[in-house]
């Protein structure tokens, strides 16, 4: 299944209670934090009630490696939750370790874009979706 990375690039002062919720669902509580999750419907509502704050794509594996071994933390928690059902939300198994899903980048190198961050990426600014793109942003924000 393929995988979309999601990344924070605005705050969300002002924003509805609905988004608040949304984004920490998503696991993105601050600025420059990406996650990366599977290409569900579920995910794909999520990603579009919160698109004015947020800069999405697919990812491929190598980009993901990549994340993993330069922002990967290692998962310690528990893997199931309280109802006793596996918790996949937190975390992600690569290589037979488990790795938290979300990362914490730096701010892009050369910026976001020409227009920043309050407009879409169609008109020049760092919002919605970036097809594939976002490949270079992420190797943009990673140290």
């Amino acid at each position: 299944m393929s995988m979309i990375a999601v990344v924070r690039v605005r705050g969300a002062m002002r924003a509805s209670a609905q988004v608040h919720d949304t984004l920490r669902m998503l696991n993105l509580p601050r600025q420059n934090h990406c996650i990366v999750v599977q290409d569900t419907p579920g995910y794909r509502g999520m990603i579009t009630k919160v698109k004015d704050y947020v800069t999405w794509g697919p990812i491929d594996d190598a980009l993901f490696g990549e994340l993993i071994q330069k922002r990967g933390r290692l998962y310690e928690g528990k893997v199931k939750d309280r109802t006793g059902k596996r918790d996949y939300h937190r975390w992600i198994e690569v290589g037979g370790k488990k790795y938290y899903r979300s990362f914490t980048l730096s701010p892009p190198r050369k910026g976001y874009g020409r227009n920043g961050i309050k407009r879409g990426f169609g008109a020049g600014g760092a919002l919605g979706s970036r097809g594939e793109k976002i490949a270079d942003l992420i190797r943009r924000m990673i140290p």
